[in-house]
């Protein structure tokens, strides 16, 4: 992970409002929610139960790294966003057989949500 990414992540657990270059992190104390933006674009909500993901009209390395980031910190290890043929997918972690993860993946949409 990225520093910028570390120090978002950070800032998040933290529920402090953080900005350094083109990532900046706000939280809303009324909603008690942190909003991740990417050059002013909203990618991610994140409060205490769940967090929605956003491309932010740019599917860039930039914005899925970000997004990654965030999964590997704040969602079941190995969910996350990867691409494939220029499409963007979800993988989602879906139960366990056997004591093995198992995940599906799903065609990324605006306003996914890891609960």
């Amino acid at each position: 992970m990225r520093k910028i990414e570390s120090q978002m992540c950070a800032a998040i657990h933290n529920n402090q409002n953080w900005s350094n270059a083109n990532t900046t992190v706000h939280f809303n104390e009324e909603e008690n929610i942190s909003v991740v933006r990417l050059h002013g674009n909203k990618i991610a909500e994140i409060d205490d139960n769940s967090m929605t993901i956003f491309d932010g009209g740019y599917q860039s390395t930039t914005t899925k790294s970000r997004l990654n980031a965030l999964c590997d910190e704040f969602c079941v290890a190995g969910e996350g966003i990867f691409q494939k043929n220029f499409q963007w997918y979800v993988r989602l972690f879906v139960g366990a057989i056997n004591g093995e993860k198992v995940f599906k993946n799903e065609t990324f949409t605006n306003g996914y949500t890891f609960a």
